[in-house]
């Protein structure tokens, strides 16, 4: 069941008054039931494995707890460990591994014939056996108290708007909240709503349209310029937040209607001038779940710096992995961790540049350019993210800086490769204003067109015509790609 889906609208709407009208001692009890049937959609056999995944997590910390003998501790942590990750490990990475393996012993021309298992990837199966592991680790650590109420906890692993493709919920910020039982008041419904709605116009009118563009020109590699594979490349970067950060906006959205506040997952990568404060805004949830749980255990920078840069590449290079069971994803996670590298390694240069010069950083011309300039490097890792196989990716790279020339005829046969007529480039801009425009309808600031302090007929006027306009637009964008069995799932949903 995907949240773009008719049956969602059928499912969420029900499941949300239900929740409204409960007594308080019955609301986790519909919410979990609830969640059980929204991933039971997806492939009602698999059900057993994040139940499975949920009774090891939820016994392993009643028994770490229970223990003052840090070898007990220890042991029941490295048991859910293996349990977990290997249970993730044999779902998601089997076929990769086993690939890798008789491809590296080909090398010595063996001979060996490819091996695939007929395994199937459980939805969501990386975010909440993350969201499992923080919990353990949490409790170990001793920061978080053991959760003895199995529904509760089994409801903090399944809850539905957030359950297959996170935010990745830390166990102090969800379960109190689970256990709190509220409703939601009309203040949490509005908001919730807005966040919906701006989800849903970034999945529907911007991340499935753009990915047009973006399919005709990653289809046809050899028949691409450099022109249209590097604006293919950036479109993705563009595709994949407007598609992720819609999941994210949507599933807060459906948490804030029943009361339940998510954690941020997004905010406004685009604004970022480096490639750390870049990954201070993209996927909150899992940079810094990989940041407390592998980064800082491995040393962190305390180890100097050599130790340092290596936890990066580290860090990045696992972080790759996550997302896929692909070499094309291991180098897209290696590659931000070397630009990551390269940066601190850069800084005092710069700083000592900027000094020397008297450049202003806050000057807006200065942040164009940096903003530009980082959306080029990103671009260039999306390759790999988006590629199709490294060999891929490799010929995407060489036309990148090869296959250049000027005139009219090279730009029309750069808007021929990605499909796009004025009338798209227009519609495109058209929908990346409003998607910074809309930022401002789920996160209002002072004096601005959509905070509570903005009075007024003509603002409030203007304010449900931006709502009326994007409440519009998804509506058709949706019906048409239903009509036409156009639309597509959320391209986390792989992972």
């Amino acid at each position: 069941m995907s949240f773009n889906s008719l049956l969602f609208l059928a499912f969420f709407p029900i499941v949300a008054l239900v929740h409204r009208f409960l007594p308080a001692k019955l609301r986790w009890i519909w919410l979990l039931a609830a969640s059980y049937c929204f991933y039971m959609s997806w492939n009602a056999a698999l059900v057993f494995l994040i139940l499975g995944t949920t009774l090891v997590s939820y016994l392993a910390g009643l028994l770490i707890a229970r223990t003052q003998k840090k070898g007990v501790k220890r042991f029941w942590l490295v048991l859910t460990l293996v349990v977990c990750l290997g249970t993730l490990a044999f779902f998601k990475y089997i076929n990769f591994l086993l690939s890798s393996v008789i491809g590296f012993l080909n090398l010595f021309s063996l001979g060996l014939d490819p091996i695939t298992l007929n395994v199937i990837l459980p939805v969501g199966i990386s975010f909440y056996t993350f969201q499992t592991l923080s919990y353990v680790i949490d409790v170990y650590r001793g920061k978080f108290p053991p959760e003895r109420h199995f529904g509760y906890y089994a409801l903090f692993v399944s809850f539905f708007p957030q359950l297959v493709a996170g935010p990745i919920e830390r166990p102090e910020n969800l379960l109190p909240q689970l256990r709190a039982a509220g409703k939601g008041s009309a203040e949490d419904v509005q908001t919730g709503l807005r966040f919906m709605l701006y989800g849903f116009f970034k999945k529907i009118a911007v991340a499935d349209f753009v990915g047009g563009f973006v399919t005709s020109a990653f289809s046809e590699i050899g028949a691409n310029n450099g022109l249209s594979l590097w604006a293919a490349a950036i479109l993705f970067t563009v595709q994949i937040y407007c598609d992720f950060s819609g999941y994210s906006d949507i599933a807060t959205g459906c948490a804030r209607i029943m009361g339940i506040k998510l954690m941020k997952n997004f905010d406004r990568p685009f604004l970022a001038t480096s490639i750390r404060e870049y990954g201070r805004r993209w996927h909150i949830s899992l940079n810094s779940w990989f940041m407390e749980y592998v980064y800082f255990p491995l040393g962190g920078s305390r180890r100097g710096k050599v130790r340092k840069y290596l936890n990066i590449l580290i860090v990045f290079t696992l972080s790759g992995l996550w997302h896929g069971a692909s070499w094309t994803f291991v180098i897209w996670g290696a590659l931000i961790g070397v630009y990551t590298v390269i940066e601190d390694l850069l800084r005092p240069l710069w700083h000592k540049a900027r000094d020397k010069w008297k450049i202003d950083t806050d000057n807006a011309f200065v942040k164009l350019l940096r903003r530009c300039i980082l959306a080029l490097m990103i671009g260039f890792t999306s390759v790999f993210f988006r590629a199709q196989s490294v060999s891929d990716a490799f010929l995407i790279v060489s036309k990148l800086f090869t296959d250049w020339s000027f005139g009219g005829g090279y730009l029309a046969e750069t808007f021929a490769a990605l499909s796009l007529d004025l009338t798209g480039l227009v519609r495109l801009v058209l929908a990346l204003v409003l998607v910074a425009v809309g930022y401002y309808i789920c996160f209002p600031r002072e004096n601005d067109l959509f905070s509570p302090s903005a009075k007024g007929v003509s603002v409030e006027a203007l304010r449900c015509c931006v709502c009326f306009f994007m409440v519009a637009l998804v509506a058709l964008v949706w019906l048409e790609a239903l009509s036409s069995g156009t639309g597509s799932a959320f391209l986390y949903f792989q992972f």
